[in-house]
């Protein structure tokens, strides 16, 4: 199923250009910038200095919510506030479960955004048997409840962004579908199908989801579809309540940077739980990666060695603790260190007591160390595997456990350790594969150029395919930037992307500039909890704040944050409304839901379990609550 112009080769998908007010989406047009103010709509002067902080910063495309007619109608006093003091960027109506807000809003500002799940249909966590009657029936009752905005948006020469939630389907669609990507894409296409009956084609489509294995297949099923249907139209690519700090920041960077890789997107929200000006450099760094068309390496019309539309990770041999259904190894490197000390050890996870000489372990603590030819004069912690340079190796540790070889090329004379060998190999190199066929006892350390690292790696996996060659694989990956967000961003993205696809038994980022342990450890094991292929901590499915937000997102997230953090796997959702609250967060295990001013519902799960909980002692419940249900531990001592 073709989702993208080539896997291979990343060219940027054309699709139909938009004009929203002076700005043009798709196209030709750059990836555009945007986000969405958190202050209430109806704090017109409040809304109108958060804009123009955000426009200040870069923010190409304003978005403000429109709950209901009221909000829609002060959209006027914010664009014409705006106006008067200079700025013209377009402003968007964020609407979720009333049209009659919409179509005021289309007649003041320059884009309306629906969505599918809550515009037309409802979501009470009801499943409803339909026979292909009643359900045409149902898609007649929302045509006929959709085609009025449709009207007004091509009379008014408004646009639109059909924005499809994987938290909010509705009812009607998950019974059909299920909690599926394929039910995020029909819920899209049964409103783009109203358009174009319309012949109305001034419209964005997003694909949210805080899972970024289904955010990023749902966007690949989409373009699949509108290619089959012979009509492209422009992608808004999000990660919906990604949440904040580092966690945030990477989220976003993998399920964004994957499609990035294919050419996909034509503009960006990064959604944290933040500040909304604080958005806007994370998304421009993001783009910055992707303002020209990847190197082109490979012949056109080769078939993925993977489903694109289905996780599913390559099948590789088990080789001590990597492979197989082994979680992925992290990496550390010191063999750029003049002296190894214990001291060193602790960036990537592992702590030394002189006193009771002994070695502690903390939760993201690396699988392995690379000292290059660099010596180790102390005893290591026993989970540690330390990696060496071949000939350092063989003078200096070959009888020594936990120690293993890294070659620079197949030795004439065979691998010397019994168990575990790791090989550099360069992943362009297909032609001398054969070399490597029947080994059973290799690691093979794969790098690539920045530029094409993805694609360079998707043509690896292939080639291992068709060779049937199961050896497990570390992808190693280097930056060259002194901005440490750019670093974390673009790691993320490449690495991320890789993972998505199956493809990887461990990580090893690398910089040419300075780097803390301590960062590149915490990147790595961001990334694999991002992708789900290694989950190490507590996961926050934390909204970006809006103008229904109904507590402080910011305090209320780093609270419970500094209350559960410990709680391994764990997933929390923090909403700050009922709009964004049971959809969005239905993947949690937990849930805290802002419900009106001062109240909160907790859930466990898609289950509301305590109503109206007093703010001040709702952190406190959700505690309770998780400890009543058996998942709580007690934290560890430090």
């Amino acid at each position: 199923m073709k989702y993208c112009n080539d896997p291979f080769n990343r060219t940027r998908l054309k699709t139909n250009e938009v004009t929203v007010g002076k700005l043009g989406i798709g196209g030709k047009n750059p990836i555009r910038i945007q986000s969405m103010t958190t202050k209430d709509t109806m704090d017109t002067e409040g809304s109108i200095e958060e804009s123009i902080r955000m426009i200040d910063v870069g923010c190409e495309l304003v978005r403000l919510t429109a709950p209901s007619k009221k909000e829609a109608y002060n959209l006027a006093e914010i664009k014409k506030g705006l106006i008067e003091r200079g700025y013209d960027t377009p402003l968007v109506a964020d609407i979720h479960f009333t049209p009659n807000a919409a179509e005021i809003a289309a007649g003041i500002v320059e884009k309306v955004r629906v969505n599918p799940g809550n515009y037309a249909d409802k979501k009470k966590f009801e499943e409803i048997e339909y026979t292909d009657t009643s359900y045409r029936e149902e898609l007649l009752r929302i045509e006929e409840k959709f085609t009025p905005l449709v009207l007004l948006c091509k009379e008014n020469g408004t646009a639109m962004r059909i924005g499809t939630n994987h938290g909010s389907l509705s009812d009607r669609i998950l019974s059909r579908f299920g909690d599926t990507p394929e039910g995020m894409v029909e819920s899209a296409m049964e409103f783009i199908h109203i358009c174009q009956k319309n012949d109305f084609h001034d419209f964005v489509i997003s694909m949210k989801a805080s899972n970024t294995l289904v955010m990023v297949q749902a966007y690949r099923f989409l373009v699949a579809r509108m290619l089959d249907e012979g009509k492209v139209y422009p992608l808004h690519l999000g990660v919906t309540e990604a949440g904040d700090g580092e966690d945030g920041r990477i989220k976003s960077a993998v399920g964004i940077g994957a499609l990035l890789e294919d050419g996909l997107g034509d503009t960006i929200r990064v959604s944290l739980t933040e500040a909304p000006e604080a958005e806007i450099p994370v998304a421009e760094k993001l783009a910055q990666n992707y303002k020209i068309d990847g190197v082109e390496e490979f012949k056109n019309d080769i078939q993925l060695p993977y489903d694109p539309l289905v996780y599913k990770r390559r099948e590789a041999m088990e080789i001590t603790n990597i492979g197989d259904k082994n979680h992925p190894i992290v990496f550390a490197d010191l063999s750029e260190k003049e002296t190894i000390s214990q001291a060193n050890f602790f960036g990537f996870g592992y702590n030394y007591s002189k006193t009771l000489d002994k070695w502690t372990m903390q939760d993201l603590a690396a699988d392995y160390v690379f000292i290059g030819d660099q010596s180790v004069d102390f005893e290591i912690p026993g989970m540690l595997g330390v990696v060496t340079n071949s000939e350092n190796w063989e003078n200096n540790y070959s009888a020594k456990k936990h120690f293993y070889p890294l070659y620079n090329s197949i030795p004439t004379d065979g691998f010397k350790h019994k168990k575990l060998n790791f090989l550099n190999w360069d992943p362009r190199n297909t032609e001398e594969i054969d070399q490597i066929q029947f080994m059973n006892d290799v690691v093979l350390i794969i790098e690539a150029p920045s530029e094409n690292f993805t694609q360079v790696m998707r043509n690896f996996y292939r080639t291992l395919v068709l060779h049937n060659i199961d050896l497990p694989v570390v992808l190693k990956h280097t930056t060259s930037t002194k901005d440490l967000e750019a670093f974390q961003l673009w790691q993320s993205a490449k690495l991320g992307s890789v993972l998505i696809d199956g493809f990887g038994d461990g990580v090893w980022i690398n910089s040419t500039e300075k780097v803390s342990p301590q960062l590149i450890n915490s990147t790595s094991f961001g990334i694999l909890q991002a992708t789900r292929t290694r989950i190490s901590k507590t996961e926050y499915i934390s909204c970006p704040s809006c103008g229904r937000t109904l507590f402080d997102l910011q305090e209320t997230t780093a609270k419970i944050r500094k209350n559960t953090s410990h709680l391994k796997g764990l997933k929390i959702g923090i909403m700050g409304c009922i709009v964004n609250g049971p959809g969005e967060m239905a993947d949690a295990d937990y849930g805290y839901v802002g419900t009106r001013p001062g109240k909160i519902h907790l859930y466990k799960e898609k289950t509301v379990v305590k109503k109206n909980v007093p703010e001040e002692e709702a952190v406190d419940a959700l505690i309770q609550l998780i400890k009543e249900n058996g998942d709580w531990v007690e934290p560890k001592e430090d």
